[in-house]
């Protein structure tokens, strides 16, 4: 059965816009594993409920959550309402309403007799609520159970879809997909053998924020950037994403995974891969995601010089004027751990457009403030013919891509200041969505479980992109994590700094 085609229009700027509206939706029930965990209670039903009160939910629609937690519907509810009503801007007055969609089944994640009496009760579901056998598996779980409740999906028989009076039936996966190579070709494996790649959701909530979708139309509508987008104009491009938290109570994962495992593997490359890619020949899912493949494919191996990457964690400072923690006095964390919490690696994509191009991704938590944005350094006027006058070099032009805090797209340029003296000085013409679009707009979980629900892949992984990426990071971090200078490798920096010294001129040349 085809996917979903997602129409759009061009809007007139002088009427109110609808684009935040979205098609009739297919009545489903959302099926949540991991209820009583955290991104359930602090991303999921706060973006479930976000749609409900802006009617984008599917009607009718049944949100059942399931996890080994001993609740009953009421007191699932209960606890759903408490965490939604710790969300400042979330207004509760119709919680009611959408507290009667909602109900709770414990199971055991290994039971499949569990699973086979999840599936009785999905029916049961579907008869009095009328959603039409459509079923959303939203996998919310520790990434060690992924393969094993997809197995149980599985052997209930609730991953078939479009048989015996059933609809579709999808799954979605939260990063991480594997901790290298060789595990993520593993859990796909598991999941082929219930799922089509088409039912398979693998979750980036980056790619689903304004300013990353607006890339593509930043890109490909505008006449005037895209001749100047390639090695003939842009000098460097920085992709920065960081954060003023430490671990928090994420130490366990974090001992495992590290920086470059949970921030490089998905959203780092993703946006490279966005900012960087080739035109589609269409605004469609498989065009768009063809072309992020093959500039994937197109990255020169990174272990090829480890020399250039640099690694860091980070130990005791101030943040917002409190003292706060090196990693290595975190709770659960190990005295002697050598887990990189900073990472800033230089990329090299050997082909025509970007041949020597570098691409700085950095990411790192504990800096000095959360932001994430994209910075387009172009190069310096070939030939300046004020130097006689001025006596320096023309500051050259820059484009910013902002993300977080505020979305938004600046250009700085060059002008002359009034008066009988040639002085220069550099100007910025902002463009700030909050400035223009005052009405409520999706949050990154309301957009992608949208996305979900319409069958739509844009912002989605797919599976070769997956292997793609970890075979590009695999190698590296293999000989990151074994080598015998990996002490050394290791730069301290001081919480709420722009980092190790030996990166901070490249970083605080992207933030400031």
């Amino acid at each position: 059965m085809a996917e979903t085609v997602i129409k759009g229009k061009i809007c007139d700027p002088n009427n109110i816009c609808d684009c935040l509206t979205v098609g009739e939706l297919d009545p489903c029930a959302i099926v949540i594993f991991g209820a009583s965990g955290d991104l359930t209670a602090r991303k999921l039903i706060p973006a479930l409920y976000r749609m409900f009160l802006s009617a984008t939910l599917p009607d009718p629609v049944s949100i059942v959550g399931c996890a080994r937690t001993g609740y009953n519907h009421d007191t699932f509810r209960t606890f759903l309402q408490a965490a939604c009503t710790s969300e400042p801007m979330l207004n509760m007055a119709r919680w009611h309403e959408f507290a009667d969609k909602v109900y709770y089944f414990p199971l055991n994640y290994d039971s499949l007799p569990d699973f086979l009496a999840l599936a009785g009760q999905l029916n049961t579901l579907d008869q009095e609520r009328g959603t039409k056998g459509n079923r959303l598996f939203d996998l919310a779980l520790p990434p060690s159970l992924y393969a094993s409740v997809a197995t149980k999906i599985g052997e209930a028989g609730l991953a078939r879809q479009f048989e015996k009076g059933r609809g579709w039936t999808r799954i979605v996966i939260e990063k991480p997909f594997g901790r290298d190579l060789d595990s993520a070709l593993v859990l796909d494996q598991t999941l082929h053998q219930h799922f089509h790649e088409k039912q398979i959701f693998r979750i980036d909530h980056y790619l689903a924020k304004e300013t990353v979708q607006n890339i593509l139309t930043f890109r490909f509508a505008n006449t005037i950037f895209e001749p100047i987008w390639n090695r003939g104009y842009i000098e460097s491009v920085g992709i920065i994403a960081v954060e003023k938290l430490g671990v928090e109570h994420r130490s366990g994962y974090y001992e495992q995974a590290g920086v470059i495992r949970d921030m490089f593997q998905n959203h780092m490359l993703q946006l490279l891969s966005l900012i960087a890619m080739e035109p589609p020949s269409h605004f469609e899912a498989e065009p768009v995601r063809d072309e992020k493949i093959k500039l994937l494919r197109s990255i020169r191996p990174l272990h090829d010089r480890t020399e250039d990457i640099v690694l860091g964690q980070y130990g005791p400072g101030d943040i917002d004027g409190q003292e706060v923690p090196g990693y290595r006095q975190e709770p659960g964390v190990s005295p002697n751990s050598l887990i990189p919490t900073f990472a800033m690696l230089p990329v090299h994509i050997d082909n025509w457009r970007w041949q020597g191009v570098p691409f700085y991704l950095i990411s790192g938590k504990r800096m000095a403030r959360k932001e994430t944005r994209i910075v387009i350094q172009f190069k310096d006027v070939p030939h300046s013919l004020f130097r006689d006058i001025l006596g320096a070099k023309v500051i050259a032009n820059r484009l910013v891509l902002g993300i977080y805090p505020k979305e938004s797209i600046s250009l700085t340029f060059q002008t002359k200041n009034p008066g009988a003296r040639m002085c220069m000085r550099s100007m910025t013409m902002d463009f700030k969505y909050d400035d223009f679009y005052t009405g409520p707009s999706p949050e990154a979980y309301e957009k992608v479980l949208i996305d979900c629900i319409q069958g739509d892949h844009m912002l989605f992984w797919r599976q070769d992109g997956i292997e793609q990426s970890w075979s590009l990071l695999t190698p590296l971090l293999n000989e990151c994590e074994t080598c015998q200078g990996r002490a050394q490798r290791l730069h301290s920096y001081t919480a709420g700094s722009w980092g190790p010294d030996t990166a901070r001129s490249i970083v605080e040349g992207i933030v400031t």
